[in-house]
């Protein structure tokens, strides 16, 4: 049985005021007692009324309320996820959700941020490139919110973001806890802030462990797991090879999938990112998880949410789940 969302009348019930002041608090127009707003918002929290912004910019005569969600490639797990959850948060505010994906061209994501403007988009959710995103002070009408990295080049801005540092860390030492020694990291672009910072977590669990990083066997730039394949033979063909791995995204998980498919050796490995039938193989794919439904639902509400100016930083946990492939020993 579905539950009633409450309303603003419910709200003026509970608070003992007008509908009237309940609406003037929630659009924060002047001249209401603080001790009035105060008793309206505490009925806010206890009924966890959440304010229709679709209805309100229609009864101000604006249009319907649209998002634009501008990602890396859709094609990628995380960020098909990314968008199901972008497109359900926003439907809770009554608002349409466009997308676009870039496929890694740092002027195709200027192209489709700013053919969003041109056409009317309220308000834009972005998973940044490594490109620097200082022309975007040319759009400061437009809100935006940015999510899983910070906007290099961007003095202030709002960003939603992992934490990726406590992950890589979190991954690297539960490889050390059982053994390991010689730990590789399978990376992508390091001008992300997101893979900078999961590496940095790799680099602090091999320090406090009294353990130098080995830069050879450090992989940065890799993107597509076929080549990530290609690059995880290669270590493993060392004269002192890595018994262990830890895969900064998705991609790098399957890579290793795919590069033990056919080889005897079996080194432990986690990932950073969920995936599909990650619980299926055998060994499970140990994962650093976090909550994509809670990633969109953030960045929607500190998009509609009114700014005060300052920029807003929001860092949502992870967790590790061990499946079987990070709790292997080194042979």
């Amino acid at each position: 049985m579905t539950t009633r969302k409450p309303t603003m009348a419910d709200v003026a019930r509970h608070a003992g005021v007008s509908l009237k002041t309940v609406s003037r608090v929630v659009n924060q127009e002047p001249h209401v007692r603080a001790s009035v707003q105060q008793r309206v918002q505490a009925a806010i929290s206890a009924l966890g009324y959440r304010r229709n912004e679709a209805a309100a910019r229609l009864a101000r005569g604006a249009t319907m309320l649209t998002l634009g969600l501008v990602m890396e490639n859709i094609s990628n797990e995380f960020y098909a996820r990314l968008a199901a959850a972008v497109e359900a948060a926003a439907a809770e505010h009554e608002a349409l959700v466009v997308f676009g994906s870039y496929e890694e061209s740092p002027d195709k994501e200027r192209m489709l941020i700013e053919s969003m403007a041109a056409r009317g988009v309220d308000s834009l959710i972005v998973v940044p490139s490594a490109a620097d995103h200082g022309w975007l002070a040319e759009h400061a009408s437009l809100r935006m919110v940015f999510v899983d990295r910070l906007p290099p080049g961007l003095a202030t801005a709002d960003v939603v973001v992992l934490d990726d540092e406590g992950g890589g860390r979190a991954a690297t030492e539960h490889l050390l806890a059982r053994g390991h020694r010689r730990v590789a990291l399978i990376s992508d672009d390091d001008g992300l802030s997101s893979v900078h910072d999961r590496a940095a977590g790799y680099r602090a669990a091999l320090a406090a462990a009294g353990l130098p990083a080995d830069e050879g066997l450090v992989v940065r730039g890799v993107f597509d797991p076929c080549l990530v394949a290609e690059e995880v033979a290669r270590l493993l063909d060392l004269a002192d090879p890595p018994t262990a791995f830890f895969a900064a995204n998705n991609r790098a998980a399957i890579g290793i999938l795919r590069a033990l498919r056919e080889r005897a050796e079996r080194p432990a490995y986690v990932g950073f990112d969920d995936f599909a039938l990650a619980d299926v193989f055998s060994p499970g794919v140990t994962v650093v998880r976090y909550d994509v439904p809670m990633l969109a639902r953030t960045a929607v509400d500190l998009l509609l949410r009114p700014a005060d100016g300052a920029a807003r930083l929001v860092k949502l946990p992870v967790e590790l789940i061990p499946r079987g492939s990070g709790e292997l020993p080194p042979p």
